[in-house]
């Protein structure tokens, strides 16, 4: 048994959402890859904010305005602590991972990338990291190229240094699959992007919620994460730059406080961060992501890895089990992520996921924003279920038991269906 699974009771009693009834059921949430839940704590700050500190921030001189400041900015070097940034100067809040890539992508390659430059990505890359480098491909005249996936789901890892080249000019991945639980060699691919001249994009969004990050260890150059994927609230987002790129790169969006100065024909920039962070910011989340942290660090987030691997490799023994179950993704020896993509056989996984819910249990069917790894699995969908800290063994018991319960309505109503239909 774990440490962090001697506390399970604790933990969960801190998620209120989790003490729910769905149908008649105790909710059983295995969707954390999409979004986690939020503990009191982080409830408890959005509230407070707005009670006692609401104001706009960097801008006002009275008590309110200060202190709401401060405790933004106070955030700012949170987030730089928990990923061991140099300097909060590195930090960047959008209003996603997504915002924060297309910020990478808008600002960094419309001025770095020409025809014929190389863009270096996976196969099982979600949409976020995929469309932001379609459209600055198709504006500049670059090439994608891609790390390949079998069609059983494992990552190709050794075609790297093959599709690697001298006009290699960003390479972007995911630090852990949201589909397949990959989790590529971070700091060596860094490595090897930086051999090549190019800079390395690390899209974090399933990632950095799960076990420690330092980003001076992986040596990226960019690092992509959201704040609701890690307890925090929704409308927040984190770009980790080294200060030299982001000192050369131009605006993203143009509007107040991203400004040194304005006449009324141009403009000069603010220092970064604010030089992209124009207008009003998500002030209240981006505070109560600052109890999310506290949390998570208070939990330990080598203790939380440890946990949720326990108990994804428990889901997955009790998954592989099942034999009418197919599972995606390399075999568990080879996995790193805590989620578990799959299906069962003459099931469709929308009819799937509705009869789970049925029982209670939250989990995710569809093509997962990731519609061309889909097609090179040859699926049109799979289901997926996602662990985090607060889930426990006797839920995974529940998914399988669920999985029964779906077994025995489809599988009757198909028999019932052919006995209506006759010889």
């Amino acid at each position: 048994m774990s440490t962090l699974e001697r506390d399970i009771a604790a933990i969960r009693a801190d998620f209120p959402i989790l003490q729910t009834t769905v149908r008649g059921h105790p909710l059983v949430y295995l969707d954390n890859a999409a979004t986690t839940q939020k503990p009191q704590a982080v409830l408890d700050a959005l509230t407070q904010y707005y009670q006692t500190s609401n104001a706009n921030i960097h801008r006002g001189l009275h008590f309110l305005a200060e202190t709401a400041t401060a405790a933004y900015e106070a955030v700012r070097t949170q987030v730089q602590q928990f990923i061991h940034a140099p300097s909060p100067r590195e930090i960047i809040f959008t209003r996603n991972a997504t915002e924060a890539l297309n910020l990478v992508a808008h600002s960094y390659g419309r001025t770095h990338l020409e025809a014929g430059d190389e863009i270096l990505l996976t196969e099982m890359e979600h949409h976020s990291n995929l469309i932001p480098w379609q459209l600055l491909a198709q504006e500049r005249g670059a090439v994608l190229r891609f790390v390949p996936v079998t069609p059983s789901g494992g990552l190709q890892i050794e075609h790297f240094d093959r599709l690697l080249t001298p006009r290699t000019k960003i390479v972007a991945f995911s630090m852990l699959s949201n589909v397949l639980g990959i989790a590529p060699p971070v700091a060596e691919w860094c490595r090897r992007a930086h051999a090549v001249g190019a800079v390395s994009v690390v899209d974090g969004a399933q990632g950095v919620a799960h076990g420690p990050t330092d980003v001076q260890a992986l040596d990226c150059d960019f690092l992509a994460f959201s704040a609701h994927k890690m307890c925090g609230p929704t409308g927040v987002g984190v770009l980790y730059g080294k200060s030299a790129l982001l000192e050369a790169m131009p605006p993203f969006l143009g509007g107040g406080e991203m400004i040194a100065t304005v006449d009324w024909t141009r403009a000069t920039w603010a220092d970064i961060p604010h030089k992209f962070e124009a207008g009003t910011p998500n002030i209240a989340d981006v505070i109560a992501f600052g109890a999310a942290i506290h949390y998570l660090q208070q939990l330990g987030m080598e203790r939380i890895a440890a946990y949720e691997a326990e108990l994804t490799h428990y889901a997955y023994e009790q998954l592989a089990a099942q034999p009418d179950v197919t599972l995606y993704g390399p075999p568990w020896r080879e996995r790193q992520g805590s989620v578990l993509t799959f299906n069962v056989q003459d099931i469709h996984p929308h009819d799937l996921s509705q009869a789970l819910d049925f029982e209670g249990i939250a989990t995710r069917a569809g093509h997962h924003c990731t519609q061309p790894l889909m097609q090179r699995l040859g699926l049109m969908a799979t289901a997926r279920a996602s662990f985090s800290f607060y889930n426990t063994r006797a839920e995974v018991d529940r998914l399988v038991a669920a999985l029964d319960v779906a077994r025995k309505f489809f599988h009757r109503r198909t028999f019932n269906s052919l006995i209506c239909r006759g010889p």
